[in-house]
């Protein structure tokens, strides 16, 4: 499964749009039947208005009604050659917003998620829970609503 996720998010970075950091992010998102839904960072020129990899393909699972049903989530990052193409061998993990977006998903789902993290070339993973990156998350318990 983890060879799986990285490699779904290393071909979803190839559709990174980051004209801007030059820096491609792909994230893949196991559902509970085995499906994967992908995202690539989203930037914009109007930087704040930008997306992550993780919230594209989170929004995109939601987005079909499977937000419930997410297991792990894989991804990657480098910055990006002549090409387009995300290179690098150093291990990107989740910013502090997507760490939030990752945990609402975990809280959803009722349950701890798994987070690969590995670099956009070469062997190097590393895994995470969701508990482990954001602990004392703030999520729909602490607004009175239950997932």
């Amino acid at each position: 499964m983890r060879d799986r996720l990285v490699g779904a998010a290393r071909t979803a970075a190839l559709n990174a749009h980051a004209p801007y950091s030059r820096f491609g992010v792909g994230a893949a998102v196991l559902l509970a039947d085995g499906s994967v839904v992908t995202g690539a960072n989203f930037e914009n020129a109007s930087y704040g208005l930008s997306l992550c990899a993780e919230t594209v393909a989170l929004a995109t699972a939601s987005s079909a009604g499977r937000l419930r049903e997410v297991v792990a989530i894989a991804v990657i990052g480098g910055a990006m050659d002549s090409l387009g193409v995300p290179r690098g061998f150093a291990v990107v993990s989740p910013c502090g917003r997507c760490r939030q977006v990752i945990n609402e998903a975990a809280q959803m789902a009722a349950r701890d998620l798994t987070i690969w993290c590995a670099a956009a070339e070469g062997d190097a993973v590393q895994r995470h829970m969701v508990s482990d990156l954001l602990p004392h998350a703030f999520g729909p318990a602490d607004l009175g609503i239950g997932a």
